[in-house]
């Protein structure tokens, strides 16, 4: 049983070929993923990550940098990686899962049997956007405006704010502060996705996840800006459904 402080598990299936461990974006709580239990076939297990200070975990510290953040989540889901496996993320997400697999490759362990990368362009370019984190309250409360991915009603609400701007500054921080390490390609499946309207990763920033991958590699474009994932969910269930599809049938006929 995967604890509940790291992964809920929302329809835990012990006869999965699969667990695809789905990495939240910043701010965001593992319970963005749970409906996606309901539509993904029942080879593939659905294990959302909750990430310290997050969602169930808010009373415990944040973790503003992505190394001990890697580190803490391999050792805290090592237990599960008993099953074959798959990784989703989106955003600050992505950049874990990556960094995730290539800890695991580092310390001789099995990795995911696909990667997928989500509204995060490739790891080895300079990140164009200007950093967030340190901005005055002010000033980084108009730019989570602008990002389209805080609820207006939530940015009105001092209250909720005052709980929710630390996660956001600590997430940031993650891949702002992230420097990349220069080591060989995956050799896993890779897919990067985003939204056609996301005005902060291009396609051609996605296309360049190729470099990560000596393995099968495409990208895959959906309606909708940023948090695309939210809008767009049924095309996106799909679209992870169908390259997973090949995946569990081996794993079921083996």
């Amino acid at each position: 049983m995967i604890p509940t402080s790291w992964v809920s598990c929302p329809k835990p299936k012990p006869g999965a070929a699969l667990r695809l461990f789905c990495f939240p974006y910043s701010g965001a709580a593992a319970s963005i993923f749970y409906s996606w239990a309901d539509t993904l076939p029942p080879a593939i297990e659905v294990c959302p990550v909750q990430l310290p200070g997050h969602g169930t975990r808010l009373s415990e510290p944040l973790i503003p940098r992505l190394a001990p953040l890697v580190d803490a989540t391999a050792v805290a889901l090592a237990p599960y990686f008993d099953r074959p496996f798959a990784f989703f993320g989106h955003s600050m997400g992505a950049l874990l899962s990556f960094e995730l697999a290539r800890h695991l490759r580092r310390a001789g362990l099995t990795g995911p049997s696909a990667l997928f990368v989500s509204g995060h362009g490739a790891p080895q370019l300079p990140d164009p956007n200007p950093p967030l984190h340190q901005l005055s309250e002010p000033d980084f409360i108009e730019k989570l405006r602008e990002l389209n991915g805080t609820p207006e009603d939530v940015l009105r609400h001092s209250e909720l704010l005052q709980l929710l701007t630390p996660i956001l500054r600590a997430d940031f921080a993650v891949c702002e502060t992230y420097v990349y390490p220069q080591e060989p390609p995956l050799e896993c499946p890779l897919s990067a996705y985003g939204g056609l309207g996301d005005a902060y990763v291009s396609r051609e920033e996605l296309q360049a996840w190729h470099a990560q991958t000596i393995g099968a590699f495409n990208v895959r474009m959906f309606p909708g800006d940023h948090f695309y994932l939210n809008t767009a969910r049924p095309y996106l269930l799909q679209a992870l459904a169908r390259e997973l599809d090949p995946i569990t049938r081996q794993l079921t006929a083996a």
